[in-house]
């Protein structure tokens, strides 16, 4: 007898909890959701969530995951990098921030200590869900081996027959050694492509200043919706050319047409 009323009482105890986490899920999203910036997040259980250098370089591959570098001085960022706002600035620069306060954002500092801090504040402001890489860009840097060009891709859009249209590309040494870039290059000659420094040390990055002229072979070979890309050639046997592309739609006429 006392086992069953012990089981009614626990299928009981069991359904009101899940109907009060219900109720508070609800509740924490109209707060943050509807009231939005200055939410009153006090009675609202949110926490920042730790990641380890692994699970942070996993996350950010995601395209909708905001990734926002919190360090001064300014420091190398870590590839795929939206924003840098400094710990100690966070709300003079919400216009930096994403407008949709469910957005995922991966906070990131050197140690880990500034990100601590403008994540908690993150959280204040209405963000529900934020991420601190544990141990900053020093454990990151451990863990994570690369050589990058980023980003991997990006649109013109409209260019008109006639007109140069310029881009940048940033290639990061993502390593504890030099690297050396030994050829750049391009798959057309209407576009061409160069880096600022051609000798990278540990972990430093450079621009890579491309231009594109359609017009340059004096024909039509170059008009219509077409992709171009980069090739970055390197010392490092494990990444002996990178490449990144760009779409274009090159048209005759006035761009608005």
């Amino acid at each position: 007898m006392n086992k069953r009323r012990d089981l009614v009482i626990g299928v009981v105890l069991f359904i009101i909890a899940g109907l009060w986490f219900g109720f508070r899920d609800q509740l924490r999203s109209y707060i943050f959701n509807e009231m939005g910036v200055g939410a009153d997040s006090s009675d609202i259980s949110l926490e920042v969530e730790k990641l380890s250098p692994s699970e942070f370089s996993e996350l950010i591959t995601d395209d909708s995951v905001f990734v926002l570098d919190v360090h001064t001085p300014e420091q190398t960022h870590i590839t795929g990098t939206d924003a840098l706002i400094p710990d100690t600035k966070i709300k003079e620069n919400l216009y930096k921030l994403p407008e949709d306060k469910s957005t995922p954002i991966a906070v990131y500092c050197r140690s880990g200590s500034m990100s601590g801090r403008a994540a908690k504040e993150l959280i204040e402001l209405g963000y529900t869900n934020v991420y601190d890489l544990e141990g900053g860009t020093n454990a990151y840097k451990e863990q994570q081996v690369s050589v990058s060009l980023w980003p991997e891709k990006q649109d013109l859009g409209k260019v008109v027959y006639g007109d140069v249209e310029t881009l940048t590309y940033t290639l990061t040494n993502y390593m504890p050694l030099p690297l050396e870039i030994t050829r750049v290059s391009t798959s057309c000659g209407c576009t061409k492509a160069e880096v600022e420094k051609k000798e990278l040390g540990p972990y430093e990055s450079t621009t890579v200043n491309v231009s594109f002229d359609p017009a340059v072979h004096k024909d039509d070979t170059d008009l219509g919706e077409l992709t171009r890309t980069i090739y970055i050639q390197t010392s490092h046997p494990d990444y002996p050319e990178l490449e990144a592309v760009f779409d274009a739609n090159v048209i005759k006429g006035d761009i608005n047409e």
